[in-house]
């Protein structure tokens, strides 16, 4: 099996891309990050999903994002309870460039060609760090400013998430066994992972299952 470092929050995508991973015969490095964020129940979240759905290892990196502060997930300012123009509050500067910056690390380490992400341009808050023009650029400043680019095989991003909508995800985790009670989405969850049920994410999440024809397994406050 060759090895792939996938990147799990905690929520319900990042745990479809690690059954994806496992289903196309790659040995899941799962990588989480500790970034500041309101909550840490989505990384409890994680490390359930990592040993359910059998990854050979996980991770837990820490970056603290907070220090930076300028949004609604590491900074002293409320989560909109709706939607509005332009791009949302709950976007957290720089942070999916971060991340896949530290699974590039530790898939040259591993010697890993192949990471997963969970970034989704459908059904997704407006973040310019999930577009398609996203991943294509660090993919290309992956393959530029590593030794593995320059001297191995290369290495790939693969987004399997990118173009589907929550109910599409919905369906396709619960093809792959996902038990998506096991997962966090909210914002603004409590200690316990209960969910807000307002925020942008928990709308997201709800619909998907809703259009997805699934019961919402989701612990709600």
């Amino acid at each position: 099996m060759k090895n792939a470092v996938v990147l799990l929050s905690g929520g319900m995508d990042s745990a479809v891309v690690v059954a994806i991973a496992r289903a196309q015969g790659f040995a899941v490095h799962a990588l989480s990050v500790r970034y500041g964020q309101r909550h840490t129940s989505e990384l409890d979240a994680a490390a359930r999903v990592a040993q359910s759905l059998c990854a050979v290892a996980h991770k837990t990196v820490h970056v603290d994002l907070r220090s930076i502060g300028g949004s609604a997930l590491t900074d002293d300012i409320d989560v909109p309870e709706a939607g509005g123009p332009g791009i949302p509050v709950t976007y957290v500067p720089a942070r999916n460039t971060i991340m896949l910056s530290v699974a590039l690390g530790w898939a040259e380490v591993l010697g890993a060609s192949d990471i997963f992400c969970g970034v989704n341009a459908v059904d997704y808050s407006g973040y310019p760090d999930c577009r398609p023009e996203f991943i294509e650029a660090f993919e290309k400043l992956a393959n530029l400013a590593t030794k593995a680019g320059v001297e191995g095989a290369g290495l790939r991003i693969h987004v399997p998430l990118l173009r589907l909508s929550k109910a599409d995800i919905v369906r396709e985790g619960m093809r792959l066994g996902v038990d998506f009670a096991q997962t966090v989405s909210c914002y603004q969850a409590d200690d316990q992972g209960r969910a807000c049920g307002h925020c942008d994410a928990c709308r997201l999440r709800a619909a998907g299952f809703a259009d997805a024809g699934v019961p919402d397994p989701t612990h709600y406050a």
